[in-house]
């Protein structure tokens, strides 16, 4: 690799997928694209939505209620659309998948039937610094089942003078753990450093001291490589609207291993949309499961919110996972190494603390700052860089496969200069 924006110019034009950056729409600023680097907040809207969502218009102007059987798309079924392409990207057979509601409300959804306590096993393991709302909710989890979150909830820090955690101090926490670990419930990318844990690892070492294992997949759905079926995972939910492209509190997804999908005594909150199928218009009393993840549905499709999943989907169905890994890995190993030549060379003071190692991190890159961190921030975004400032001193750049180019991240580091 060479610095400079000849070299990444010519990256660009032998990059396989660089015509997917046309798919997009990207906002503008002075007349020209902005540097987009927030995929990991909120991935631009693919140019094919608008169609998708008019033909749902059209089938409501047309049809009204018919549409639930009658549309192009029939509404009475429209969640099947989504499981084989989810569940793809994701490592899940499709009866594994279900795309309903939102993060959190799945989340919770999920530790009715996953977080069952005793007063010997209770305790959930999360990640220090994880996702605000993911701490809401495993504390609220707790306080429900009247244990306090001081003494139900451990938290995993990285050692003295680091800004990740080691493998092997997460496996030795759940280790000691023991019989008191309920439920293991981390991120499988941090949303603040960006470092992909090791999942297949941590979901055998919960296991062998019998702790159910689930994973918040928000920042790795569409990121990194998962295999949630053959690593066993009991359970996972993801948002959307990140690298899945799918529009601002779009539509969540659900993973449950097909080995629970089977047990009648699992505890769920049912609804009338995980009632079978074929009699669910009966409206009789009497809960009668729909096959696989389904089941867990609560209510009917929201299909105008569901309609930029599909088109997200469809986009990703046609590249594959892997060809966008290839891609990740080497678009964030050039933005790297441009960051550390304008940091070296001018003495920024910058400091990367997202995980140099590719196989643990995904398509990004936060960067510690010092105390004129936000000033930083401000200056780039109005130099027409969006980008993610979190507190206290960290820009978030993310580099997604489908829409950025090399160029992005060699113009992105001129930018910091000054």
């Amino acid at each position: 690799m060479n610095y400079s924006l000849a070299y990444a110019q010519e990256r660009d034009t032998q990059d396989p997928l660089r015509a997917y950056r046309e798919r997009f729409h990207f906002p503008r600023h002075k007349g020209e694209d902005v540097l987009y680097f927030t995929g990991n907040s909120l991935g631009l809207q693919p140019k094919t939505v608008r169609a998708h969502i008019d033909q749902e218009l059209k089938d409501w102007a047309e049809l009204g209620v018919e549409g639930h059987f009658k549309a192009a798309h029939p509404w009475m079924h429209y969640h099947k659309r989504f499981s084989e392409q989810a569940a793809a990207i994701v490592g899940a057979l499709p009866q594994e998948v279900v795309v309903m509601n939102t993060l959190t409300v799945n989340l919770h959804l999920l530790m009715v039937s996953f977080y069952r306590p005793t007063p010997q096993r209770y305790k959930i393991m999360v990640e220090g610094h994880l996702f605000p709302s993911d701490h809401y909710a495993v504390e609220s989890q707790l306080q429900y089942h009247g244990f306090a979150p001081k003494d139900g909830l451990i938290e995993l820090m990285p050692r003295a003078g680091e800004h990740t955690l080691r493998t092997e101090d997460i496996l030795a926490a759940i280790e000691e753990a023991g019989d008191s670990l309920a439920l293991i419930m981390i991120g499988g990318v941090n949303y603040y450093t960006g470092q992909f844990f090791d999942l297949p690892s941590i979901t055998e070492a919960g296991h062998k001291v019998g702790a159910m294992v689930g994973f918040d997949c928000a920042h790795a759905a569409g990121n990194v490589p998962l295999q949630l079926h053959d690593w066993e995972v009991d359970f996972a939910a993801w948002c959307t609207y990140k690298y899945l492209n799918s529009g601002p509190g779009s539509v969540g997804g659900v993973f449950i291993h097909d080995k629970h999908l089977h047990d009648p005594n699992i505890p769920r909150f049912n609804g009338w949309w995980g009632y079978k199928e074929d009699t669910r218009f009966k409206m009789e009393k009497g809960f009668v499961p729909m096959e696989g993840a389904a089941a867990w549905q609560n209510s009917n499709a929201p299909v105008f919110n569901m309609v930029a999943h599909k088109a997200s989907l469809d986009i990703f169905s046609e590249v594959g996972m892997d060809k966008l890994r290839e891609k990740s890995i080497a678009l964030t190993g050039f933005l790297e190494f441009c960051l550390h030549h304008v940091n070296d060379t001018y003495d920024l003071g910058l400091q990367l603390i997202t995980p140099a190692d590719p196989n643990q991190r995904g398509c990004q890159l936060s960067i510690l700052t010092g105390e004129d961190g936000e000033a930083l921030f401000q200056r780039l975004e109005s130099q027409g860089v969006v980008a993610d400032w979190r507190h206290p001193n960290v820009i978030r750049v993310a580099p997604v496969p489908l829409y950025n180019r090399f160029e992005d991240a060699f113009r992105f580091a001129e930018l910091l200069k000054g």
